[in-house]
């Protein structure tokens, strides 16, 4: 009996120039990494303009806030499952549009419950997006991972940015509608390239022959050791960095002598720390035979900024917040990843949707975890003990991700 094909390492494709044959895959890479976040941060700075025509409510704005990881937890998990009948480019080409529609729909929303209704159709894109976008990256640039995976975690980290620093200028400008409908743009941009790379893998396809014996990996991926590390370094990343973006202001006024607007510069400051990590980790990683040394530097940055803020928290304040936002690394990490640790697009696929459908799910306790153990307590000291602890947690779980091993290989164990 010989062995199968995938025991064997698999080769590294030689590097070819990055717009050679593929500019158009290039640039829906890069629009549709743009649309990944602009939904989640472009409605929470207006509430106050959007209350004069719909009421929201503590309770309603919550129920919002909790639909960006809930949608990206279950379309994630449903976008193997479609893109396995439609094929990849169509399913990201429908997902873009049902992005596109949200955002209009947001804006004309004459009503909570259609506002609900178009966010949620706005996060069901996104989240099979987010799953499909690495495998798209592993089928057009398989040599050049790395460079294209930093390029579009950097343009999410921009996509996420922007929107929260605009919103109120153009909500006082043009009204609230305009501010929330006009990322509809953006899925317009990306939907330009991607339907030219869309008719050209079907005509690829149509001509390629069928290939025997094709794995189909998802029924398999719940038994991958990777798949379930990778799964819980991307969980617990997500449930410090939720946390953070839900509580930090409250955490820094409830432990430092800083003012409700320095609370705010800090938080921004904890967000931008996502970009450098986002445009290095990704190139750093596919040079590296073992990702450990990433690994403990993601944890040991947690471990100093919850440490600090732990033992001496008005000492420097923004220190201490900029090593937890540094903590995050292992978000681009864990996203490179997903390609690093399959050697094929169905397998891509299968971690993609496993990792984030279940990650996006756990990391959305975050906020409510850190929350009942503040009300409890009435303090920060538990809830900061609790994300050191998940930090710490990332050290277990990386330790079988960080040596260069291949899910495919597990399934014919």
């Amino acid at each position: 009996m010989t062995a199968p094909e995938s025991a064997s390492p698999a080769p590294s494709p030689r590097p070819r120039p990055l717009w050679h044959g593929r500019a158009f895959a290039l640039l829906a890479v890069v629009f549709v990494a743009l649309n990944l976040r602009t939904a989640v941060s472009a409605l929470s700075p207006i509430f106050d303009e959007i209350e004069h025509d719909i009421a929201l409510g503590s309770i309603g704005i919550g129920f919002l806030g909790t639909l960006p990881p809930i949608c990206f937890a279950v379309f994630g998990l449903v976008a193997p499952v479609v893109q396995r009948r439609f094929g990849l480019e169509p399913v990201m080409v429908a997902a873009l549009v049902i992005i596109l529609v949200g955002h209009v729909a947001r804006g004309a929303s004459g009503s909570y419950a259609v506002l609900v209704v178009a966010s949620t159709l706005t996060f069901a894109g996104m989240g099979v997006a987010n799953v499909l976008l690495p495998p798209l990256v592993k089928k057009y640039f398989p040599d050049r991972i790395g460079l294209v995976t930093s390029i579009y975690a950097t343009v999410m980290s921009i996509g996420a940015s922007v929107p929260a620093l605009v919103a109120v200028q153009v909500a006082d400008t043009a009204g609230w509608r305009i501010s929330v409908g006009m990322w509809s743009v953006l899925a317009v941009l990306a939907l330009l390239p991607l339907v030219v790379v869309a008719a050209g893998a079907r005509r690829t396809d149509a001509a390629a022959p069928v290939a025997a014996g094709r794995h189909r990996p998802s029924g398999r991926i719940v038994t991958s050791p990777i798949a379930w590390s990778l799964m819980l370094v991307f969980a617990l990343t997500s449930v410090n960095a939720y946390a953070m973006f839900a509580w930090l202001p409250e955490i820094l006024q409830g432990l430092t002598s800083v003012s409700p607007a320095q609370s705010g510069a800090l938080l921004a400051l904890f967000a931008f720390m996502g970009l450098p990590a986002a445009l290095l980790v990704p190139l750093l990683a596919v040079r590296l035979k073992n990702v450990g040394g990433l690994i403990v530097a993601g944890v040991a940055f947690y471990v100093i900024g919850y440490g600090g803020l732990l033992l001496a928290p008005d000492s420097v304040p923004w220190f201490w917040v900029a090593c937890v936002g540094l903590g995050p690394l292992l978000f681009p990490l864990a996203l490179v990843l997903i390609n690093l640790r399959t050697r094929t697009q169905e397998g891509s696929v299968a971690l993609s949707a496993f990792v984030q459908g279940f990650g996006y799910a756990l990391g959305a306790l975050g906020p409510l975890i850190v929350g009942v153990l503040h009300d409890a307590t009435d303090g920060w000291t538990l809830p900061l003990v609790f994300l050191l602890v998940t930090a710490l947690a990332l050290t277990i779980c990386g330790i079988v991700v960080a040596r260069p091993r291949f899910v495919e290989d597990e399934w014919h164990n």
